[in-house]
Parts: C-alpha cells; structure tokens; sequence
C-alpha cells in the first residue's frame, strides 16, 4: 500500500468508526449512507426528515452526517499528510475552507 511506503497515516473503516463517535450512529448506516453528498435534488430535500434545533441543527439525518463526515475528514487532513479513503470526492484540500 502506497501510504504505507510513504509512512504516512491511512483511513478507510477508522473514518467510519471517527464518524460514528462524532453523531451516535451505527457504522453500519454510515457506511450504507455517508457516501452520497447530502440530499442530490431540490425535491428531495424538500420531504427530507428534519432534526430540531437542539438535534443535528435542524439538518436531515443525511446533511447531518454528511457535514460531521466531512469535518472528520478536514481534522484529520489538518494534522498532514494521510491516506483518505472515502466517497465523498469533492473533499479535496483546495475545497476545503467553506
């Protein structure tokens, strides 16, 4: 494995399991779900499930997890040079401030 040779960190399911920490979901959901960017047209997004304010900010489950999964993502990224691998492709490091 390249990240291996190059002796820098590697996440694949250790993201799953950092992500199922951060919003009390099972791993298993995260993995079915969290590979989508959150909800992909304005119909669907219109009958998505909400959350309270208090709960997932008033987000649906999907954009919940989406932004928790993406946060995961920039901590680790912050801390150098790693191995990320994960659906969501348009978490490049020239993306990420926003």
């Amino acid at each position: 494995m390249a990240a291996e040779k190059l002796g820098i960190p590697y996440y694949d399911k250790d993201l799953v399991k950092k992500v199922a920490v951060e919003t009390g979901f099972d791993e298993s959901y995260i993995e079915k779900q969290g590979e989508d960017a959150p909800s992909n047209s304005i119909f669907g997004y219109a009958f998505a499930a909400r959350g309270m304010n208090g709960a997932m900010n008033g987000m649906s489950a999907d954009d919940f997890l989406w932004v928790i999964q993406r946060n995961v993502i920039l901590d680790l990224a912050e801390k150098g040079p790693c191995v990320i691998v994960t659906g969501l492709t348009n978490l490049r490091p020239e993306n990420a401030k926003g």
